[in-house]
């Protein structure tokens, strides 16, 4: 069973979002967005399917990441996300949360031996 596929995004805190995010623009370039910016590339076992990968600054008060203290946390693609978080369960991860599903995907978050908040993504298509 493949487990991660990939890099889905990296989050990381700062002391204002929308400044960070301009700097990137402005200074290397990101096609920016709202959420900071999104990197497309296409699938090497299926060179038609369109992949993406997020990159997200967050306001350094974020509780986003918690319970991690950690100023990032990155965003792993998988396939399969319910058989995986069943394996993970079996090797003593620890699950944050249930999986949540929403138009781009389903969502898990999990903890990493050193306790950083590590989040799944199955993208959806």
């Amino acid at each position: 069973m493949k487990r991660v596929t990939g890099i889905g995004g990296v989050f990381f805190k700062c002391k204002d979002p929308q400044k960070v995010t301009e700097w990137y623009r402005k200074h290397l370039g990101l096609a920016t967005n709202p959420y900071g910016a999104t990197f497309e590339w296409l699938e090497s076992e299926e060179s038609t399917k369109k992949g993406i990968t997020q990159w997200s600054p967050f306001p350094e008060e974020t509780n986003y990441f918690e319970p991690s203290t950690k100023d990032f946390m990155i965003n792993y693609r998988v396939e399969n996300l319910e058989r995986l978080v069943e394996e993970l369960r079996k090797e003593g991860v620890t699950i944050l949360d249930v999986i949540e599903t929403y138009d781009y995907g389903k969502f898990v978050h999990i903890l990493d031996s050193e306790g950083n908040k590590v989040e799944l993504w199955e993208p959806i298509g």
